[in-house]
């Protein structure tokens, strides 16, 4: 289990990479400079020996590793509690670099009936198609996890809260499954997806999940102005990972590496002013009588509420609602919201709101949306740090267009 930091989080955000290199010792620059390289010299042969016998030294090329990227690294890991961290171009670099470093063909992989769209599409369709053998549960029974535990099984996989539906995993009841059913030849590793929480929120790997992954475009980057993603792990999986990393070739920019670490600057900032916002907002579209059904973790008519208040110290960003009305209705509503911004993504300063079914409806079948409880009234709706009372007007003008 790795060591808790002393600091609180608001301070490790700030302080999590301080370490510097010689040339930024020399000049003490407060803010880090970009290390805008994709490949570095050396002094002499030796040197170069050295350093090209290090696959993840910081300054050889950039495919591999960079000074920007090193600091990111630095302070993921810190936030997360884990020995090392990699930095990958996008949420689905980081989850399809984990997950193909660590599965073989013959192996067998248990992932849950609700996952990031393409998270979905990785475990029904690429992973079969190169002989890895996938289990699909609905998460929220943890029997339904152990039942499908086998003899090859090495991995599994969950998001918590899950994409869209704000549907929870017990965090801790799948690490103890998978260490239950571990063997001496056969460790059941466990992937935790912890992009709608975020390391404010919920650390997975303290509670024992072996990798943790993020799509940093979101919450950790906070500004709508980056892609990314972050794998936290321990040294000897990062070290296996990484070598997958420098095959696929999901490589962050040092520009990306740059705005992500200044983002992350004020994650606690921008998460405690969203979790108090959507909580509010989430109470406030309860009481709305166009609205059927609200679905936020700190809800206390979240059906997973004891759950998550054991595992989360606030509730996220995102909110998922369903209006009462038809796909038609639903869609009008999205439509006639002035402030809120109609666009993907989640998690940063922006609030932002997608019509679930017609996102999705793109990338998953009829049945596959009805078994991921995606409703054709349903709206998913990431909340950012405008005032609180501004956003409830918006919603209120918008829902006044839904027919009675």
């Amino acid at each position: 289990m790795p060591s808790i930091p002393t600091h609180a989080i608001a301070t490790r955000v700030l302080h999590g990479d301080d370490v510097q290199s010689a040339a930024e010792r020399a000049f003490h620059p407060v803010v880090p400079p970009i290390y805008w390289s994709a490949t570095f010299a050396a002094e002499d042969a030796e040197t170069f020996a050295g350093m090209s016998a290090d696959p993840r030294h910081p300054a050889v090329y950039t495919r591999h590793a960079n000074p920007t990227h090193e600091r990111v690294q630095r302070i993921m890991a810190d936030l997360e509690g884990t020995e090392d961290a990699l930095l990958t171009a996008s949420g689905m670099g980081a989850i399809s670099t984990s997950i193909l470093a660590l599965v073989k063909k013959g192996d067998h992989v248990i992932a849950q009936t609700r996952h990031y769209m393409a998270a979905s599409r990785l475990f029904a369709d690429v992973l079969p198609s190169y002989g890895v053998d996938v289990s699909i549960v609905e998460q929220t029974d943890l029997a339904n996890f152990e039942k499908e535990i086998r003899p090859n099984t090495v991995l599994i996989y969950i998001e918590t809260p899950a994409n869209p539906t704000i549907v929870l995993t017990d965090i801790v009841g799948v690490v103890e499954l998978a260490r239950k059913h571990s063997t001496p030849n056969n460790r059941i590793l466990t992937v935790a997806d912890n992009t709608f929480a975020g390391p404010v929120n919920t650390r997975p790997a303290v509670d024992g999940v072996d990798v943790v992954v993020h799509s940093a475009t979101k919450s950790l980057g906070g500004h709508h102005d980056l892609t990314a993603g972050v794998i936290c792990t321990s040294k000897e999986l990062a070290t296996k990972i990484h070598l997958m990393h420098t095959i696929l070739g999901s490589v962050a920019s040092p520009m990306d590496a740059w705005l992500l670490l200044r983002g992350i600057r004020t994650l606690t900032l921008r998460i405690d002013k969203i979790n108090s916002n959507a909580l509010a907002i989430a109470e406030f579209l309860e009481k709305q009588p166009k609205v059927e059904k609200v679905y936020y973790p700190l809800l206390k008519s979240h059906p997973q509420h004891e759950l998550a208040k054991r595992q989360m110290k606030g509730g996220g960003p995102v909110i998922a609602f369903a209006v009462k009305g038809d796909y038609k209705a639903t869609a009008e509503f999205v439509a006639q919201l002035k402030l809120i911004v109609h666009a993907v993504s989640l998690g940063g300063i922006d609030s932002l709101i997608v019509h679930t079914a017609t996102m999705w409806r793109s990338t998953m079948t009829e049945q596959q949306m009805e078994e991921a409880g995606i409703a054709v009234n349903f709206v998913r709706f990431s909340v950012g740090v405008e005032d609180v009372e501004d956003l409830k007007a918006d919603l209120t003008q918008a829902l006044a267009t839904v027919p009675n």
